[in-house]
């Protein structure tokens, strides 16, 4: 039932647009069923086609659901609330280790490589009609697709992976279209598929990567698309292996039409090799991003693809924001060429602020999973009171509810600042919170 709050507008737009601001305020809550199409019309005074419009416009952007004979409803995550909302607020003195941010002491200074940059668009500025790709930065680019195997194919550039994935995903689906999705993970793309009126279906995740059967189930149930992060994994952390990888893509030759799309933003912060999936489907789209290794604040990612999907990204690129800055681009060339990281050294740190924390919850019996990347992933009984009694103790940790679709209950460990004297404590902290558990599964 809808209790206190009564729906407002005359045509379809005003109709959607309260609902969804009500949704979003909190005063439609998750799971509430809408008034019948015809029940709401009546009282509206409008014909029940208009208030169908508002509800298909409602769907596709990812805010209700449709349920059979049971009606419409606020979907339970809906996208016009978010995920980012579902988290932790860090009182002062209290150590945070939810952000999911890198450590800002590894990423490089960028003074100098902008300085550069500049330099160089002041003598040659970049116009409207000129190339969108930095020339030396495709090259570089390439280069490194090149040695980890990626099959050959245009590169472009965009405004970071999220906006990757909503270009590929905008090029070959319409609303209504399935995609498989990692369960546990990226909540930023679990909001993104339902905003674009695409539905998600869960695909497990362990240590090696999604399970291939869980994939041929998605598929075989009419999933279009299918979303893989193919290092540092998040939340879990997670890596595609070789006998994993040989297995996805037997799974995906079954099925040669489905939009595969890899994420390896691990990239540069990561010490196992890549094991890529593309080119066993005809589309692809293979995206790094240099956000974890570099910085956030830069916004760029670079990827490839088949022909097709590339000339339609950057099609409809050209009619929005028209390119990434240049001089963010040759900045980024600067760095790489400058190797102002270390990513050897950086993809160690990581490793041992993980291997110290997992090894100090393993001595208390506690399971957790980091296989890469910055975070661990760890199974609780109770999240929300595991958040909350680490909270007490002086620890901030990110529920999982942020990360799931149909997975069970984790917190998310962010250790990219977590330093060697912490791992005990925290561990310590951990294993109070949650009690011993025994060895399982995340999914």
């Amino acid at each position: 039932m809808l209790g206190e709050y009564r729906i407002q507008g005359r045509g379809a737009a005003e109709i959607a647009a309260d609902v969804e601001r009500a949704v979003g305020a909190g005063e439609l809550e998750p799971g509430q069923t809408l008034p019948p199409m015809r029940e709401l019309a009546a009282r509206l005074g409008v014909n029940p086609n208009t208030v169908a419009a508002a509800y298909r416009t409602l769907r596709e952007r990812g805010v209700i659901e449709t349920a059979g004979r049971r009606g419409s409803r606020v979907r339970p995550k809906p996208a016009t609330t978010g995920r980012e909302r579902i988290r932790v607020d860090v009182p002062e003195g209290v150590r945070d280790l939810a952000d999911g941010n890198p450590d800002p002491a590894l990423l490089p200074p960028l003074a100098e490589a902008f300085a550069a940059a500049a330099a160089l668009s002041d003598r040659a500025p970049v116009l409207y009609g000129d190339d969108h790709v930095e020339p030396e930065l495709a090259r570089l680019a390439r280069a490194a697709l090149d040695a980890d195997a990626v099959p050959d194919g245009p590169v472009a550039v965009a405004s970071g992976s999220l906006d990757v994935v909503e270009r590929v995903l905008a090029a070959h689906l319409k609303p209504g279209d399935a995609v498989a999705v990692e369960d546990p993970g990226w909540g930023s793309l679990l909001d993104l598929v339902p905003a674009l009126g695409l539905r998600t279906v869960p695909v497990g995740v362990d240590d090696e990567g999604p399970r291939p059967d869980d994939v041929r189930r998605a598929l075989d149930s009419g999933a279009l698309a299918l979303i893989v992060t193919d290092r540092a994994q998040n939340p879990t952390g997670a890596a595609v292996t070789a006998p994993r990888a040989r297995a996805l893509r037997a799974v995906l030759r079954e099925a040669p039409g489905t939009l595969l799309i890899e994420d390896d933003h691990g990239h540069g912060i990561v010490d196992v090799p890549l094991h890529p999936l593309a080119g066993a489907t005809r589309h692809w789209a293979f995206v790094r991003s240099v956000a974890k290794a570099w910085g956030p604040d830069l916004r760029l990612a670079v990827f490839t693809g088949d022909a097709v999907t590339v000339d339609r990204v950057r099609g409809r690129q050209r009619l929005g924001p028209g390119w990434v800055s240049r001089l963010v681009q040759r900045a980024v060339v600067r760095l790489w060429a400058d190797g102002a990281v270390d990513t050897r050294a950086v993809a160690a740190s990581y490793g041992a602020r993980r291997e110290a924390l997992i090894g100090a919850l393993a001595e208390r019996g506690v399971t957790a999973h980091g296989r890469t990347g910055m975070n661990v992933w760890v199974p609780v009984p109770d999240e929300t009171g595991a958040v909350a009694r680490l909270l007490h103790g002086g620890w901030a940790v990110a529920p999982g509810a942020r990360f799931r679709l149909a997975s069970p209950p984790g917190i998310r460990i962010t250790v990219s600042t977590l330093t060697p004297r912490e791992a005990a404590p925290l561990a310590e902290a951990v294993a109070a919170a949650i009690g011993p558990a025994p060895a399982r599964t995340y999914v």
